[in-house]
This record gives C-alpha cells, sequence and structure tokens, in this order.
C-alpha cells in the first residue's frame, strides 16, 4: 500500500485536512519534524548503491578526521 504525505501551511489547514479524511473514512495520522526527516533519509538509505565495499582501513581513515 502507498502513503501520502501532506504537509499543511497551518495549524487550521491541518485541522481541515485531518477532519476531511476523518469524513472519508480514510485513516490518517500525524508526525512530526523529526519523523518527518526520519522518513527521508530511509528513502535515501534505501536509493544507496549496496554493491560497493569499504575496507576497514578506509573506515577508520574517515572516522579519524
Amino acid at each position: 500500500m502507498k502513503a501520502i504525505v501532506v504537509t499543511p501551511k497551518n495549524s487550521n489547514e491541518l485541522k481541515f485536512v485531518t477532519d476531511l479524511l476523518k469524513k472519508l473514512g480514510v485513516g490518517s495520522s500525524t508526525i512530526n519534524q523529526e519523523e518527518l526527516e526520519d522518513i527521508g533519509m530511509s528513502k535515501l538509505m534505501r536509493q544507496v548503491d549496496k554493491t560497493k565495499r569499504a575496507s576497514r582501513t578506509e573506515i577508520m581513515k574517515k572516522l579519524s578526521t
């Protein structure tokens, strides 16, 4: 199943949209900015090329800088 993310401009618009979805019988939930960023990060992580490997030396070098 797919989902839609809607970012209302203000609290009045948020209330209107949530009330409308409720009237239509569509389930909805609100998330905060941090959770929205987590979703974006998760989406980016799924798109990463997982075929490349890094050696322990390369990793340690990056961590030390």
